[in-house]
C-alpha cells in the first residue's frame, strides 16, 4: 500500500518521492539517482539536450527505455562525431527500431551538434554556456509544493534560453523542452518540498564549481 500526501507518494521501500516517478522501476531509479542533479559534463548536457527534443509529443518512459539504444545510435552523444553525420547515417537510424525514428528530430539532433561545437568554441564550454541561464534562488518559489510546480511548465529563465539557442540556430529547443532540460540537468530543483531527494541536489549543488565561460555575452 502507498501512502499518498499532496505530490508525494510513499512507497513499498518506505520512501517518499514525487508522484510522477512511482509508475515505473525505471521511473524511480531516474528521480532518485538523476533527475535535477546539476550536470557540467559536456556529453551529457547534449545528450540531455537532444532527448528532450525526442520526447516532444512522447512520455519521458518511452525515452528512458529507449535511452541505451540511443546512446548507440549517436555515439554516446559525442558532438563532434555527431556533426559529421551524414545522409547515409540518417537513412540508418530511420531505420533503428531501438529509437524514435522521427525524421525531423534525427536532423535535428545532427544539426544542433554542429550548433554545439560553436557554442563551445565561444565559451569554452556548454556546461558554462547553460549554466548562465541558472536562476538566482530569489526568482524560484520559497516553497515548492504540486500546485506551484504545476504551473513551471516554463520559465524567464527558460523562455531567454530557448531564445538564445535559436538565435543561434538550434533547433526543437523550445521554452517546455528547455525548462524540462533545466529540471533535468539541475539548473533547477524541481523535487517537492518533502521529497529526500530535494535536499541531495541542493547539496549536490552547493558543491558544484559552476563552470565559467571564456567569453562574455
Amino acid at each position: 500500500m502507498k501512502e499518498r500526501r499532496e505530490g508525494l507518494v510513499r512507497g513499498d521501500d518506505g520512501r517518499l518521492r514525487c508522484w510522477w516517478s512511482v509508475a515505473d522501476e525505471q521511473y524511480r531509479r531516474y528521480h532518485d539517482e538523476e533527475w535535477g542533479f546539476p550536470v557540467d559534463d559536456d556529453r551529457r548536457l547534449f545528450e540531455k539536450v537532444c532527448l528532450e527534443g525526442f520526447q516532444a509529443g512522447l512520455s519521458w518512459l518511452t525515452i528512458l527505455r529507449k535511452r541505451e539504444a540511443f546512446r548507440r545510435a549517436f555515439d554516446g552523444f559525442d558532438f563532434t562525431r555527431v556533426a559529421r553525420f551524414d545522409r547515409r547515417r540518417v537513412l540508418r537510424l530511420l531505420g533503428d527500431a531501438g529509437i524514435v525514428r522521427h525524421r525531423g528530430k534525427i536532423e535535428s539532433a545532427i544539426h544542433n551538434a554542429g550548433r554545439a561545437l560553436v557554442l563551445r568554441q565561444e565559451f569554452g564550454s556548454l556546461a558554462a554556456y547553460f549554466w548562465r541561464f541558472a536562476p538566482s534562488p530569489a526568482a524560484r518559489p520559497r516553497r515548492l509544493t504540486l500546485a506551484e510546480l504545476k504551473r513551471l511548465v516554463t520559465s524567464p529563465e527558460s523562455l531567454a534560453l530557448s531564445k538564445d539557442l535559436r538565435k543561434r540556430g538550434w533547433t526543437f529547443v523550445g521554452p517546455t523542452t528547455m525548462y524540462a532540460f533545466m529540471q533535468a540537468v539541475g539548473l533547477v530543483n524541481d523535487h517537492l518540498d518533502g521529497c529526500p531527494v530535494r535536499a541531495r541536489v541542493q547539496k549536490a549543488r552547493r558543491a558544484l564549481s559552476v563552470p565559467k565561460a571564456a567569453a562574455a555575452l
